[in-house]
Parts: C-alpha cells; sequence; structure tokens
C-alpha cells in the first residue's frame, strides 16, 4: 500500500505563489511514477504535472506550463508543485497520485493510489 499525504494549501491572492509538497515512502518514489492532480468545484479531474520514477523527467499540462513546476527530494521522499502567478481559476482540491507505471501521463486512471488532497483558494 501507498500512502501520500499533500500539504501547503491555503489561500492566496491572485499573483501570489504557493507550494504544494506530497510525502511518500522511498520505496514510492524509487518505484512509482507520481503525479499531481486537481480539482475544481463541478468540473473533473484534470492532470497538472507528473513525474517518471527513474529518471525523474518531469511533464506539466500545456497550459500550465511557465508557472507550475514539479520536483522531488529523495532524502526527504518528498515530491513538490511548485505554483507561481497564481489565478483565480487556480482554485481547487490539489491531489498526489501513484501510478505503477515507471512514466505516467496526466490522465487520472493511469494512478493507482491518491492522497486525501489539500485546498488552494486564490481569490482577493
Amino acid at each position: 500500500q501507498v500512502q501520500l499525504v499533500e500539504s501547503g494549501g491555503r489561500w492566496v491572492q491572485p499573483g501570489g505563489s504557493l507550494r504544494l509538497s506530497c510525502a511518500a515512502s522511498e520505496f514510492a518514489l524509487n518505484n512509482y511514477g507520481i503525479g499531481w492532480f486537481r480539482q475544481a468545484p463541478g468540473k473533473e479531474r484534470e492532470g497538472v504535472s507528473c513525474m517518471a520514477s527513474d529518471d525523474g523527467a518531469t511533464l506539466v499540462a500545456r497550459r500550465l506550463k511557465g508557472r507550475f513546476t514539479m520536483s522531488r527530494d529523495n532524502t526527504n521522499h518528498t515530491v513538490y508543485l511548485q505554483m507561481n502567478n497564481l489565478e483565480p481559476g487556480d482554485t481547487a482540491i490539489y491531489y498526489c497520485a501513484a501510478s505503477t507505471r515507471v512514466a505516467p501521463g496526466l490522465t487520472p486512471d493511469e494512478y493507482d493510489y491518491w492522497g486525501q488532497g489539500t485546498q488552494v483558494t486564490v481569490s482577493s
């Protein structure tokens, strides 16, 4: 069983920045592809970014490129999502997920384990 714990979500004004964290086990980071997803009220869950377990290569959703960056800290077994220049449209619950695939994509069905989510609210 893979356990994922997200943190870092809060209220922020437009133009602000946040860094979300996803704590996982060392085994998870070395053997599972990791993804970040978000779901706004009344909308479907959408992929934000993902990372391959072997080489750490990342993919960011096209419309979020330039603002969102995914990284990992192997020492702390944590994956991060850095979000800059936030917009009200970024308001959502953000989820971390793990896939048995080495290099999953941005489709929720590719993932097998999910965290509980962390709320991000962007408003003035």
